[in-house]
């Protein structure tokens, strides 16, 4: 598994490019398009940032084939899951902000199938069913 970013694979057809140019050579149709398929399977750039304990969640909650609104719910979530989710004691109009962002970037976790560990900077890609 690559966890190449499409800005990356853009940072290496721009370097080609220019040490190409610095050579007196070019870079081809042929060239562009290994580029373009690398582009094509890296990973998004604005990855969700999650933390570990919201990460293991995730893998736990697919590995039993739970559901997303499952997984959200404090009442089943693991206690240090549901302590992110509740946000000072749950959610009110205070915190509002605060819930929904955490909410939403675990749901999109959740959907995209890789996100980054908030800890370690670790990336983690699920594997698509077969």
């Amino acid at each position: 598994m690559s966890n190449e970013t499409k800005r990356d694979v853009f940072e290496k057809a721009v370097d080609a490019l220019a040490d190409a140019q610095a050579s007196g050579g070019n870079i081809g149709h042929q060239d562009a398009n290994l580029f373009m398929a690398e582009y094509e399977k890296a990973l998004p750039d604005d990855l969700p940032v999650i933390p570990e304990a919201q990460s293991d969640w995730i893998k736990q909650c697919k590995a039993y084939d739970y559901s997303l609104s499952f997984a959200l719910d404090d009442e089943t979530a693991p206690i240090e899951v549901a302590k992110t989710f509740r946000v000072w004691g749950g959610y009110t109009d205070k915190n509002k902000d605060k819930w929904l962002k955490l909410q939403n970037t675990f749901a999109r976790a959740w959907v995209l199938g890789v996100w980054r560990v908030e800890e370690t900077g670790e990336i983690v890609k699920l594997e698509a069913e077969k």
